[in-house]
């Protein structure tokens, strides 16, 4: 199934555009080529995790869709959005709304599918942050998280190995810089310094030095010429910059909003 590894990783890229996309269906090819052995993942099939990775995504996202007991329109819009960005040939479109709508059965077996997912993708953590992204989004489509649902996101977020913060920093981002899905029915809450705090991976009690050091870090990691250096494409870096923008805008509500220079 060749195909398997470039859906899945059009679906990681989708969080971030056509720019994205792009750099999703490289991920994928890497799969299909049977690479990532480095994180020590389990030796899978060609393909496997990838298209294990294609069937949690819609499945999981039916799920959560459901949490609250009933599927709005904007939460569906997401989902197709999300396959509209993959540009899904009707074959996979089909198979993704048959996993959607297995996923909303109350007996969906969420814990056995998350388990293997996450053994499949081993020390993977960004592909595992990049899932619960997934997820997130669709269940933003109307700019809220309710109880119901937050709580069964955080059991996608802790099954595979995700914490509280990783969790609130992921919810942070998506409500910074990028919007809840493909055309959602409630136009977002401008960002606030709250969320600039989480996607910096602080609180506001954190000093001065503190805000510095973690903005500096976090510039560093997603810097493009380090990037380039451990051999990211030249195609791929506008991604890169995309993420350096989203870390200075929220360094920047939190610098304003503790008067700092």
């Amino acid at each position: 199934m060749r195909w398997a590894g470039k859906v899945a990783g059009a679906v990681i890229g989708s969080l971030a555009g056509p720019v994205g996309a792009a750099v999703g269906l490289f991920l994928g090819h890497q799969f299909d080529r049977g690479l990532g052995r480095s994180e020590k993942a389990p030796r899978l099939a060609p393909g496997a995790v990838s298209q294990l990775f294609f069937e949690a995504t819609f499945s999981v996202m039916g799920h959560v869709a459901k949490a609250d007991g009933r599927v709005s329109e904007a939460e569906i819009e997401a989902a197709r959005g999300i396959m509209s960005r993959m540009r899904l040939n009707p074959g996979q479109v089909q198979a993704a709304i048959r996993l959607y709508t297995a996923g909303k059965a109350a007996d969906f077996p969420l814990d056995a599918t998350l388990a293997r997912l996450g053994q499949a993708l081993g020390g993977r953590k960004t592909l595992r942050r990049a899932f619960l992204e997934i997820q997130m989004e669709a269940a933003l489509a109307d700019g809220q998280l309710r109880p119901a649902t937050r709580e069964l996101l955080w059991r996608v977020a802790a099954a595979l190995d995700l914490n509280r913060v990783e969790m609130a920093q992921v919810e942070a981002l998506l409500r910074l810089g990028r919007g809840f899905g493909g055309q959602q029915a409630a136009r977002p809450a401008p960002p606030s310094a709250a969320d600039a705090y989480r996607v910096l991976g602080l609180t506001p009690e954190a000093s001065d030095a503190e805000v510095k050091l973690a903005y500096r870090r976090l510039m560093n990691q997603h810097h493009p010429d380090k990037l380039r250096a451990r051999g990211m494409p030249e195609s791929m870096i506008p991604v890169a910059e995309e993420k350096t923008r989203e870390i200075r805008k929220a360094w920047e509500l939190v610098r304003a909003a503790r008067g700092m220079r």
